[in-house]
């Protein structure tokens, strides 16, 4: 079985600019001011949630692994 994701965007530090949703638009959407939201917040790791994630101009989506909490983006260090 592969690994789980627990997937969050920080809105105060998001500034809409879409590429979450250019990257994996099944997994995020744009509200009406703009935001992005995570539509399954628990997800298995994929590669375009990824992409969306290393794409954010602002790194405001975060992603963990769902069983442990340890980050998967953006790198701790």
């Amino acid at each position: 079985m592969g690994d789980r994701w627990h997937v969050e965007v920080d809105r105060s530090v998001c500034i809409g600019s879409g590429m979450c949703v250019n990257h994996a638009p099944d997994a995020f959407r744009l509200d009406t001011a703009r935001q992005s939201h995570p539509e399954h917040p628990d997800t298995d790791a994929n590669e375009p949630v990824l992409a969306a994630a290393e794409g954010c101009p602002v790194e405001a989506i975060m992603i963990t692994l769902q069983d442990n909490g340890e980050a998967v983006f953006p790198p701790e260090e």
